[in-house]
């Protein structure tokens, strides 16, 4: 008995020892963390929100960090397989994703995902938030909201929206749409803005609610013909483009973000500095203007907790929606 009692006292000695040498371990690997290049996932092709956000961030967060920024692409199955990439490398702060609030939302609805988006990987700081812009191949007859409304409606079942992938904002704002304003329109899914944008320059599908930052340069240049944003006051850049509220809509309005995403177990010391130097940045005077002309704002400092509760709101109006068409994931 005695020789038990003093195993017993000699396993919880050591199991405390343990977890004091935790906080001055995570403290350790803080105080020499960044220590070799950080890389950050984008789980979109090049050329669309994320990659554009990402190429900026990267190169402003190299400063603060002191250690070059990585921009790696992992396309592909809506995000999950930069996800997957991230979650099967160390846990040791080296791999990070940026991707927005979608993957959690969305993705989970459109494709049997592997990883629980609300335990497995952890939002660590908002970098943007933006609303969807309906953009229009300049050829329609129609030169505002309205006058796109009376079109649609003389076409019934002829007019398409493309989107930027299955199960999506991108696909869910057009069924939004339609019920408010009494349209019959379909849509057409993509692999991505850019192949999406391609169709509607082309006129092959003539609408399509995209984010700001892929449209924008194609509004500016004439290729593409903005009607209205979906966000809660006009977009710096485009200022004499409505907003849906403005436009009789007041029920089509949904604020996105995107987010720097963590694997779950990271060293919380180590996460706290990324989030830190990351705000630091999207915060700055510097950046505001550069992401106002991509149609975006900055990201506010909201905590993890209210991010996370942030994307399961979205997910279940998302999971709402999705079933009132009776939407069947791939």
């Amino acid at each position: 008995m005695k020789r038990s009692t003093h195993v017993v006292r000699q396993a919880m000695a050591l199991a405390l020892a343990a977890g004091a040498l935790v906080p001055a371990m995570n403290a350790a690997q803080a105080a020499e963390w960044p220590a070799k290049p950080v890389r950050i996932l984008v789980g979109a092709p090049p050329g669309g929100t994320a990659d554009i956000l990402a190429r900026l961030i990267a190169r402003e967060l190299q400063a603060p960090l002191g250690q070059s920024v990585i921009v790696d692409y992992k396309p592909g199955a809506g995000g999950t397989i930069a996800v997957q990439t991230m979650l099967s490398s160390p846990r040791d702060g080296y791999t990070f994703l940026l991707i927005q609030k979608g993957i959690a939302a969305e993705v989970p609805h459109a494709i049997k995902v592997s990883f629980d988006p609300f335990k497995d990987i952890v939002p660590i700081a908002q970098l943007t938030r933006y609303g969807l812009v309906l953009v229009g191949n300049p050829s329609l007859p129609a030169k505002n909201l309205a006058e796109l409304v009376k079109y649609v409606k003389s076409k019934p079942g002829k007019i398409d929206y493309a989107n930027f992938g299955v199960g999506t904002r991108g696909q869910t704002m057009g069924v939004q749409f339609n019920r408010l304003a009494g349209l019959d329109a379909g849509t057409v899914s993509y692999k991505g803005s850019p192949a999406a944008l391609q169709d509607v320059m082309g006129g092959q599908v003539p609408l399509m609610f995209d984010g700001p930052a892929t449209s924008m340069p194609l509004i500016k240049s004439g290729k593409l013909r903005a009607f209205a944003v979906a966000s809660p006051k006009r977009m710096a850049a485009l200022p004499n483009v409505p907003t849906f509220a403005e436009s009789g809509y007041p029920d089509l309005q949904d604020v996105s973000w995107m987010g720097l995403w963590s694997a779950s177990g990271v060293p919380p010391a180590v996460i706290a500095r990324m989030r830190d130097a990351t705000l630091k940045v999207t915060q700055s005077p510097a950046l505001r203007p550069r992401l106002e002309e991509m149609g975006m704002e900055p990201g506010t400092p909201a905590t993890t907790e209210e991010l996370l509760k942030d994307a399961h709101e979205s997910y279940e109006r998302q999971g709402a929606l999705l079933r009132s068409i009776n939407f069947t994931p791939d």
